[in-house]
């Protein structure tokens, strides 16, 4: 077998020629998704990895022709070594290019779904009918899965319209391989025209409409990165885009080979994008914001933070352990089981998870809580527990604390209630508040240690140099031990880093450390501490606008700057 064959196998096989869309993970369709999570081997462009890779099934094989002649086996035979193919990023003909129809072919031949990605869609790439072609020739079975090309979706996220209800024509060009016939087409068009250049060839491409007739004062957008939280869009006319563009400082550039999207006509005029620009107005649009809590508990609010534009950057600082001695905690679990509690109290999404895994352990379910009653501090840990299949009884009304709970705890009365015992399954350097509140209201209270937390390991030097250079927008501190914990393992966040705490508690113990608390949540919620970040970033944005300032992150802004407190 020569370096470069793939193993054999059964005769058929099948291709889905996949479009992974300009850049935006969640412009996937549904059936590209269903495709991916079905694939036994993945071709795939550099540039669409992360956006198609998070989908596919564990195990799948991810081929690469630049990386080398393929070494390993595929799934069903072997380990598989992966790599990747990325068959646009050359000439039309070159070895690559054939390497990539070649691995498609023999994966495809040993009777694996084989899925091809490509950016944008695949009616558009240059080499995916070649690649098609091929699998007619072979005899291999494929299917196409169209994605969203970018010379439409960015557009639309950089809030330029194409079209409006007059129906003006709309012409697609791309300039890296446009003739001379084909500029002058869309020079005597009176219509939108979407260029699809790189960002050092913006000047040139202005140039040739201007050239075939266009007037240079037709407007212009250009947009780079689009549909990613990297992307940005400038607004100028045909006579005056090279001007503007060297005003930012984007050309000449290390980058400046990066694609970009041209719009040219009246739909992109800067006063309509203003009001369109619904993607960049974002509240926190390109903000870096570090998360630093357990890994499970960082998801929710990551996804949150997406939703404002952020980019969130998760690193934990408290890692969760079992309790050095498991036999009080064993206990507690078979005194569930034999009607020992009248209630059990849950304070936090891992004290559900400790309790499961126990429950695992010894073959039980949820229906063990049966004829308990079952109380959460706050949303998370009833959501948490409604995942394990139990519904709490009790959730506070007001505040989502030990206090908020104790609010709406009821007294212990011998007649209603004919047990009076309380399972406490709670961390190791919890509080007290509960314990002496729960005595108080006359119940008696089992306090078990359901989990030890712990220090975690120091992140990575580059995020440590990040977090003490000004490398974050700002930084989400969720608890008093998330602040000691950061500082000990990565050091102080920088003085330009907006410091969001989930309370007042927290906040005292940021400002013990020498940082200057900016945003604090109405309420001790992770998702309101989000949206207390958000409100601030807007009214940062608008603060700016105001006062003739270009909108700009907080790591961007001078070193030494004197930073304000939110109000």
């Amino acid at each position: 077998m020569s370096p470069t064959t793939l193993p054999a196998g059964p005769e058929h096989g099948h291709v889905t020629f996949l479009g992974a869309g300009p850049g935006d993970p969640g412009l996937l369709t549904l059936r590209a998704v269903e495709a991916l999570a079905h694939a036994d081997v993945l071709v795939a462009e550099h540039e669409v990895l992360d956006v198609v890779r998070t989908h596919a099934r564990p195990g799948v094989a991810v081929v690469h022709a630049e990386a080398g002649p393929y070494s390993g086996p595929l799934p069903g035979t072997g380990t598989p070594h992966p790599t990747v193919v990325d068959g646009t990023s050359t000439a039309a003909g070159s070895p690559a290019v054939r390497d990539a129809a070649h691995l498609v072919m023999e994966a495809a031949r040993g009777g694996r779904r084989v899925v091809r990605a490509v950016s944008g869609d695949p009616g558009l790439d240059t080499y995916a009918a070649e690649e098609m072609l091929a699998c007619v020739a072979a005899g291999v079975p494929f299917e196409v899965v169209p994605g969203i090309a970018a010379a439409v979706g960015v557009p639309a996220y950089a809030g330029v319209p194409l079209r409006d209800a007059q129906g003006a024509d709309v012409r697609f060009i791309d300039a890296r391989t446009a003739s001379d016939r084909c500029w002058t087409e869309v020079g005597v068009s009176d219509g939108t025209v979407v260029v699809s250049t790189s960002l050092d060839s913006v000047a040139a491409a202005a140039g040739e409409l201007v050239a075939a007739g266009r007037k240079p004062d037709t407007p212009m957008t250009v947009t780079v990165a689009g549909t990613t939280t990297r992307q940005r869009t400038w607004s100028a006319t045909l006579g005056t885009i090279a001007q503007t563009l060297k005003q930012a400082k984007v050309l000449p550039s290390p980058e400046g080979g990066r694609p970009v999207i041209a719009v040219v006509g009246e739909r992109s005029a800067p006063a309509q994008r203003d009001q369109l620009a619904w993607f960049e107005s974002k509240p926190l649009f390109g903000w870096k914001v570090l998360v630093p809590r357990t890994k499970e508990q960082a998801a929710s609010l990551s996804d949150q933070l997406r939703s404002y534009g952020a980019v969130p950057h998760e690193v934990p600082t408290i890692a969760v352990e079992p309790p050095r001695t498991p036999q009080q905690m064993e206990r507690a679990v078979k005194g569930l089981v034999t009607g020992r509690y009248e209630w059990i109290a849950f304070t936090s999404v891992n004290a559900v998870k400790a309790v499961r895994e126990k429950f695992e352990e010894y073959g039980l379910d949820a229906r063990a809580f049966a004829g308990i009653k079952v109380a959460a501090v706050g949303e998370q840990t009833a959501k948490a527990l409604i995942a394990f299949g139990v519904k709490p009884d009790l959730v506070p009304s007001g505040e989502q604390s030990a206090a908020g709970l104790l609010e709406d705890w009821p007294p212990y009365d011998p007649v209603f209630d004919p047990i009076d015992r309380v399972f406490l399954p709670r961390a190791d350097i919890a509080t007290e508040t509960l314990v002496a509140g729960l005595i108080e209201l006359g119940w008696e209270v089992d306090d078990v240690t359901a989990y030890r937390t712990v220090r975690a390991s120091p992140p990575p030097a580059e995020t440590r140099e990040a977090i003490k250079g000004g490398g974050f927008d700002a930084v989400l501190f969720t608890s008093s031990s998330t602040v000691r914990n950061l500082v000990g393992i990565a050091g102080k966040p920088h003085n330009v880093t907006i410091i969001a705490c989930i309370g007042p508690a927290t906040a005292k113990t940021a400002e013990e450390h020498g940082l200057r608390v900016d945003v604090m949540a109405p309420e001790p919620s992770v998702h309101k501490l989000a949206e207390a970040l958000a409100e601030f970033g807007l009214r940062r944005r608008a603060a700016a606008r105001e006062a003739g300032d270009p909108v700009s992150r907080p790591s961007e802004r001078r070193p030494g700057a004197r930073r304000r407190r939110a109000t």
